[in-house]
């Protein structure tokens, strides 16, 4: 079908030979008031199609352009100041605000009205701002002019480009004239709309700045560490695909540990290892407590009770009894933390007294059920981010500025929340991160350098102690390095136990190489 109509062909080749080309110039370039990049995609295919010549194409279209950016720029300076002095429009800025503004447009804006060009969906803005600001004329028509001829011959030059090829279709197949228009302009449309999209994103606020957005997202790509789970662990689906078919049973691996829900593999209750953990080991074990869903106010009452009988003080935890790579976990500082994560997960919660640390581990342990001790198959040292203060910059901006932070800025700040804004004081040191969890933004390292004999034989003694367990993960915390490599009572504190689907974290070690991470 096609897309222009036989009437619309008939009408755009009567205005074409009437005028010699100058009336659909002059006509595609008043379309530009109204839609900018279609109509020059549209004499740019005329052109490269020989209907139209090149430069009374080009000079319609940018000419139509310039003039409609002008007109932006006049109607915001000849009408924005005046509508402020209405009472309605007052508020909207002061005059404080304006020259603020304006000295910023000064310094940047000149920048701002040479790219926005390039930024669909920008434009608007940006010329009513610099008429609005007074930016001088000159500038404004000068920068803009040249904007205007660069994209307009992009766009003409790759049609020039295409254009015998195009001529030779249209000549063979003359039907295929408006099916070819139209699905350029659907094309134009396509793109333009992902550079809005993508504009958006990076123009999002003055922190982080569009370059500081692109160089982070260029380094989460760049290393696989931050990758999202759905990319990294294809190759481990594969894998497990595999295997599945050749044991003949997806679920196999929820053998691997009987005595815990489906081994550990899915669907696993915190607080139950956790009672079990503590019940066989308290001297190494986080006491915990559940939270029933409910009602808001029963579950405070449920709360209060646990703090009441168990003297439980702030700080502590809550996180879903059925959390899945840290999601979830809070550190609760006060009672209105409490109230807001109650508000926010209305699932079971796990209540659990916090231990300060400082540092934490992962240790991955195994034994075969035919041998009589297991062993301890990785460690991984858990480092909490942090950014240090210099008494000018907000949290934000120092986060943006940090080379890994910004690659998890977002989380970071989302976390933060309304701190985001703070400004640490010189030389101080504020923590990202309260859960050891990768996927939260905690880094991970090699921990191999803890492994002693002595820490081995506490965490195989712990294990033989849990009816069922031969594999799995636990995640502690310790308060220095030497008595954690002792292996004694009281040494290091078990926060959780994962079990068949827990992972060797020290892979996301970012010196570690790929491959290996997948070998592992």
């Amino acid at each position: 079908m096609n897309p222009l109509g036989t009437h619309g062909l008939t009408t755009l080749d009567g205005l074409i030979s009437s005028g010699g080309g100058i009336g659909t110039a002059a006509s595609l370039g008043v379309a530009t008031l109204i839609q900018e990049d279609l109509p020059t995609l549209a004499a740019a295919v005329l052109a490269a199609a020989g209907r139209l010549s090149w430069v009374t194409a080009f000079l319609g279209c940018a000419l139509g352009i310039w003039i409609g950016d002008a007109l932006l720029y006049f109607a915001a300076r000849w009408l924005g100041r005046p509508l402020l002095q209405f009472p309605g429009f007052r508020r909207l800025a002061s005059a404080e605000a304006i020259t603020r503004s304006e000295d910023w447009f000064a310094s940047r804006g000149l920048w701002l009205l040479a790219s926005s060009r390039f930024l669909p969906g920008t434009r608007l803005p940006t010329y009513l701002a610099a008429g609005f600001l007074r930016v001088p004329l000159q500038h404004f028509l000068g920068i803009t002019g040249a904007a205007v001829a660069v994209w307009t011959g992009l766009l003409f030059a790759a049609a020039r480009i295409a254009g015998p090829q195009f001529q030779n279709t249209l000549q063979e197949h003359p039907r295929r004239f408006g099916l070819l228009i139209g699905a350029a302009l659907v094309l134009a449309a396509g793109v333009q709309f992902l550079l809005r999209r993508v504009a958006r994103y990076w123009t999002a606020g003055s922190c982080p700045t569009p370059a500081q957005r692109l160089t982070a997202t260029l380094a989460r790509w760049r290393r696989w560490e931050f990758w999202p789970a759905g990319v990294f662990y294809i190759p481990v689906a594969v894998q497990y695909l595999r295997l599945a078919l050749r044991h003949r049973s997806p679920t196999l691996p929820a053998c691997a540990n009987p005595g815990i829900r489906a081994g550990g593999l899915v669907g696993e209750s915190k607080i139950e290892t956790l009672r079990q953990l503590h019940a066989a080991c308290p001297e190494f074990t986080a006491e915990a407590w559940l939270l029933d869903p409910g009602s808001l106010n029963d579950r405070h009452h449920s709360l209060q009770a646990v703090q009441e009988a168990a003297n439980l003080r702030y700080p502590f935890i809550l996180k879903p009894d059925l959390g899945q790579r840290g999601q979830g976990v809070r550190l609760i500082r006060s009672a209105a933390d409490a109230d807001r994560c109650l508000r926010e997960t209305p699932v079971p919660l796990v209540v659990q007294r916090y231990a300060p640390g400082p540092f934490e581990a992962g240790v991955f342990y195994y034994r075969f059920p035919h041998e009589k001790h297991g062993r301890l198959f990785s460690i991984t040292e858990k480092v909490f981010p942090e950014v240090i203060g210099d008494g000018c910059r907000k949290l934000e901006e120092l986060i943006w500025s940090d080379d890994r932070a910004r690659c998890l800025a977002d989380r970071y700040l989302q976390r933060l929340g309304a701190r985001r804004a703070d400004v640490p004081a010189p030389g101080e040191h504020v923590r990202l991160v309260e859960a050891g969890n990768h996927a939260q933004g905690c880094i991970f390292r090699n921990g191999d350098r803890f492994h002693t004999p002595e820490l081995e034989a506490a965490f195989d003694t712990i294990s033989q102690r849990l009816p069922g367990f031969f594999i799995g993960r636990y995640d502690v915390r310790f308060t220095s390095e030497e008595a954690f490599k002792s292996g004694k009572p009281g040494s290091f504190t078990i926060l959780e136990l994962n079990g068949a689907a827990a992972e060797a974290t020290h892979i996301y070690d970012a010196r570690t190489p790929l491959v290996e991470a997948y070998r592992t």
